[in-house]
């Protein structure tokens, strides 16, 4: 290798030494919010699909259910703090995805599951269905689990009403 050019292993690498640093600042800061909530908590840091994962989790998992909020509300505005904590430290964007109590995990299967029952529907009735407003992390599952289906989808409206559109092949 000549000097000025890098390989795409070494690029890979690079990436994913960048998504690691971003999930051990994310730790941190997270780490001081349970402490000044006085929260038990576990982290967990990953790296999944070219981004940070990282989780929070407890024995307890009721009791980080304020983290969570009403449908994932508190979850949401706690992950874009935490990219900013990212972002203050990297100076680059982050696309880390916070997880807190498994509450994220047991959405992507409710949400897989609701995709690939639209699409069952659009199959059957070869007619459009429309599905609720739902957040951008909401909408990419269900996204992924029609064109695992084998059909395609379109989002439509305007946040926060944007929803999803499941069409006929």
């Amino acid at each position: 290798m000549t000097e000025g050019t890098t390989s795409a292993a070494a690029e890979g690498a690079d990436t994913l030494t960048r998504l690691e640093q971003e999930g051990e600042i994310a730790a941190d800061y997270l780490e001081g919010l349970l402490d000044i909530a006085d929260l038990d908590g576990d982290i967990d840091m990953d790296v999944e699909a070219d981004r940070a994962s990282v989780s929070i989790i407890s024995d307890s998992d009721r009791d980080l259910q304020k983290l969570v909020g009403r449908d994932g509300e508190v979850l949401e505005a706690l992950q874009e703090l935490t990219r900013l904590a990212v972002h203050r430290e990297t100076g680059d964007r982050s696309r880390l995805m916070l997880d807190v109590a498994g509450y994220r995990a047991q959405k992507r299967t409710e949400l897989s599951e609701l995709g690939v029952q639209a699409a069952a529907d659009v199959k059957s009735t070869g007619e459009p269905v429309k599905l609720k407003p739902m957040t951008p992390f909401e909408r990419k599952v269900v996204h992924d689990a029609v064109k695992a289906a084998g059909l395609r989808s379109e989002s439509e409206g305007e946040e926060p009403q944007r929803f999803v559109v499941v069409l006929p092949a």
